[in-house]
């Protein structure tokens, strides 16, 4: 279900014609329960929902019995269209009751529109698989690099006012890995400048507010350029904005540079190979590591590991300087032997 289709459904109540079963997941819970409420809202259209939707479970709701669930899903509806049951938190669901959603699902009622919303743990496949073979599994997650840009240029198409080639560039720099204020923030630009209008950076900037986290590969990533700057303003908003533990910025960066430190004479020649020794299925996370491992040398990447270790006894508490602290020096020095091997 496309965002236009989302956001028109908001401000038309148009209905839509129902699949038998739906499977909304992704890695952020905010934009999994946008997606739930836009494709319930869809599935409604301008009907009562009192009287079509019936939901079970979510954060803090008792565990239901799925019995209950599949009655409601083979009731007919009475007085409506059709019939709408939301099961939240569907990585909850134990096997048994998942074999029985899939053997309901190998002949569903047709008046009933069955929605998933994943949750609680990872829904099991079989029960995915049969989702997808009757309906449609509804992946919110954003993606990074090319995927990251087209899903928010396809949300930004298919919201309320439409934004401005820098305005749009401020508002993906801004949110950084928090894309789930995104729906929020276009409904607030709505309701300030009109539906449809057309806004400027100078008009958005009012509501930007507090910067968004970034994924630990922009640290990582400024780091192997030497660029101390923006290295430092990445640490910052993955600590504030980000809220990570300078323990948990300490794993990404040691992360990092075990990677280099295993290839350091392992005379790997191709990201293929790299991967294989690193024992990751992605070349390309071993290509950077490579190509990195290879622009440091052995000297320089014992360093680094030295000043990690160093970092690593601070911030458990050697030293009386705030964690922070701690890893700005840390960060500035990585960034600085990159620029010193130049």
């Amino acid at each position: 279900m496309s965002a236009r289709a989302a956001a028109a459904a908001r401000t038309e109540g148009a209905p839509v014609a129902a699949r038998a079963a739906y499977l909304v997941k992704g890695n952020d819970a905010s934009l999994v329960a946008q997606a739930a409420h836009a494709l319930t809202a869809q599935l409604v259209g301008g009907g009562d929902p009192s009287m079509m939707v019936e939901e079970f479970g979510g954060p803090g709701v008792d565990q239901f019995d799925i019995g209950v669930v599949i009655d409601a899903c083979t009731t007919p509806p009475f007085l409506v269209e059709r019939r709408v049951v939301v099961v939240r938190e569907a990585g909850q669901l134990s096997a048994g009751d998942a074999k029985r959603l899939v053997a309901y699902l190998g002949d569903p009622l047709e008046t009933t529109a069955l929605v998933l919303v994943g949750g609680g743990g990872a829904v099991l496949p079989a029960l995915t698989k049969a989702v997808g073979a009757v309906g449609e599994v509804v992946d919110t997650s954003v993606g990074s690099g090319k995927a990251r840009s087209q899903w928010l240029a396809d949300h930004l198409k298919g919201g309320p006012v439409r934004l401005d080639g820098p305005a749009a560039a401020r508002l993906s720099d801004h949110l950084g890995e928090d894309m789930g204020r995104l729906l929020g923030l276009l409904d607030t630009l709505a309701a300030a400048y009109g539906q449809g209008a057309t806004v400027s950076l100078g008009d958005l900037e009012p509501f930007l507010g507090e910067a968004g986290a970034l994924a630990p590969w922009d640290l990582t990533d400024a780091v192997d350029a030497g660029d101390a700057t923006k290295a430092l303003a990445v640490l910052h908003r993955m600590i504030t904005a980000g809220e990570s533990h300078p323990l948990v910025v300490l794993t990404v960066l040691h992360r990092h540079y075990q990677r280099m430190l295993r290839l350091d004479g392992a005379e790997a020649t191709s990201p293929a190979q790299a991967a294989e020794i690193l024992g990751l299925r992605s070349p390309f996370p071993a290509k950077k590591a490579l190509a990195q491992a290879g622009r440091l040398g052995s000297a320089r990447i014992a360093r680094a590991i030295g000043l990690l270790a160093e970092a690593d006894l601070d911030v458990r508490g050697s030293t009386a300087l705030p964690a922070e602290l701690v890893l700005e020096v840390l960060v500035a020095r990585l960034s600085r032997l990159v620029r010193h091997g130049r």
